[in-house]
């Protein structure tokens, strides 16, 4: 299992373990390192200060009175800021022509060039110690004539010692802050995330409790907003689901009173034909009794239909509608020359896609197709076409038959629906699965008087996408 995968089903408490936590310790390293930086420029500008202090103390004790250059080394200066310094303090001064050279000879020179009147302050090793140092050269004014010194160098080091400790405890006690912070921002956010939960681990009990019939709503009061849209589509869900089930229940109560209505009929029938001693009403009897079983089998393989049309998932792929058309014409054939009927197809090419589930469209027209043969008139018209525009496509079935009254075609296409002039044995079960497989492709089933004459046209639409 990928890692992704897992933290995809892990618990919210583990996602934040995971996430949360290492963000959290990259956000405290990277401020305690930002503190570190601010604690040492911080120490270096306190430092430096008495660095340059002690550099100016000494540039005003340099003296070109007597004519040539002298410097009074302010000791006891030296020695207090040697004991602030908690480390050795280094000095210098050096004059341009060499003849001058007082304090430690051999501390690190600056870096390039100095600017004359300019301290400068800079790091360097001495004697395998870490020092900071502050150096300033300054012309010598007053000099006698003749002298050859232009300027002197004054230099002043101590050890980083005092201040690399103060950072240290500064950063330590920032470290420290820092980790209880982190402590209690984890402390906090999983307290927080408890009470945030709390009305989801309730919602989940009341689920549980619940009994496997109970279909009624949950309620959303008292959960967070995130939560109600959850809420809400599972609410959806379930009238759904209770929908279907009123659907199947009543799929059932149907199908078992259509079925008993021909066993019933079928075995007194039977019953008669046991009584019966004339051969003549025993053949009547048994041609009746065929008849009754064609229509229970008609009845069973529509019920089958109407249940797969329900149900079943709709596969959608390109098929061609035109042999589509030829596949329920020949079909329906035999049925519609037994009553001499012209059936005729009629699609604008020999090759016409669309996309739809071919399987359930063909229950729909051949069941549309059916009634239509059944209700024409012997020696009457039925045609069945296919049509396509950047909307959608259609399976249109006229005939000139009796028609319907506008009254009755809007109510038709209910279950068990039939109309006035449907013929003896029907279920009203076609048009109903042609409906329902209209809708399962969001589409619809129109029913309509047919133009120029008397008949009915049967217009099953549905869109493209």
């Amino acid at each position: 299992m990928t890692l992704i995968a897992r933290l995809r089903r892990a618990s919210l408490w583990r996602l934040l373990a995971l996430l949360l936590l290492p963000l959290l310790a990259v956000v405290t390293g990277v401020e305690l390192w930002m503190t570190r930086h601010d604690a040492l420029e911080a120490a270096n500008a306190a430092y430096d200060r008495s660095l340059l202090g002690a550099l100016k103390s000494i540039d005003a004790n340099i003296s070109t009175a007597s004519g040539g250059l002298s410097a009074e080394l302010p000791y006891s200066m030296l020695e207090f800021f040697e004991l602030t310094a908690s480390g050795n303090v280094y000095f210098r001064v050096a004059s341009s022509d060499g003849l001058v050279e007082l304090g430690n000879a051999d501390l690190p020179l600056p870096p390039g060039t100095l600017t004359p009147g300019v301290p400068r302050f800079y790091d360097a090793t001495y004697f395998g110690e870490s020092v900071r140092l502050a150096a300033y050269r300054r012309a010598v004014e007053g000099a006698a004539p003749g002298a050859n010194a232009s300027s002197v160098l004054v230099q002043v080091a101590e050890s980083t010692r005092s201040r690399q400790e103060f950072t240290r405890r500064f950063v330590r006690r920032a470290a420290l802050r820092d980790t209880l912070v982190l402590a209690l921002m984890v402390l906090g956010t999983a307290a927080t995330l408890a009470v945030a939960l709390r009305p989801l681990a309730r919602l989940a009990r009341e689920v549980q409790a619940r009994s496997p019939d109970d279909m009624t709503p949950m309620a959303d009061t008292d959960l967070p907003a995130d939560i109600r849209p959850l809420v809400a589509a599972a609410n959806q869900q379930m009238a759904r689901t209770q929908d279907l089930v009123a659907q199947q229940r009543q799929f059932l109560d149907d199908a078992s009173h259509q079925l008993r209505t021909h066993l019933t009929t079928l075995q007194m029938q039977i019953d008669y034909a046991r009584r019966e001693t004339d051969a003549t009403q025993v053949q009547h009897t048994l041609e009746a009794i065929g008849g009754e079983v064609a229509r229970a089998t008609r009845s069973t393989q529509q019920l089958l239909a109407l249940g797969r049309s329900d149900t079943a998932a709709v596969e959608l792929a390109p098929f061609d509608l035109a042999a589509l058309l030829r596949a329920v014409a020949l079909e329906l054939l035999p049925r519609a020359r037994a009553r001499q009927i012209d059936f005729g197809i009629h699609t604008p090419t020999p090759e016409f896609m669309a996309v739809g589930d071919s399987g359930l469209l063909r229950e729909a027209l051949t069941n549309l197709a059916a009634n239509a043969i059944a209700y024409t008139p012997e020696h009457g018209t039925v045609t069945v076409s296919a049509a396509g525009d950047g909307l959608g496509w259609s399976l249109s079935v006229e005939d000139n038959g009796p028609g319907l009254p506008a009254s009755e075609r809007d109510a038709l296409g209910q279950r068990y629906r039939r109309g006035s002039q449907a013929a003896a044995g029907g279920s009203g079960l076609g048009l109903a699965i042609a409906r329902s497989i209209a809708e399962r492709h969001r589409g619809g089933l129109r029913l309509e008087e047919r133009a120029g004459g008397p008949g009915l046209l049967a217009i099953l639409w549905w869109p493209r996408g």
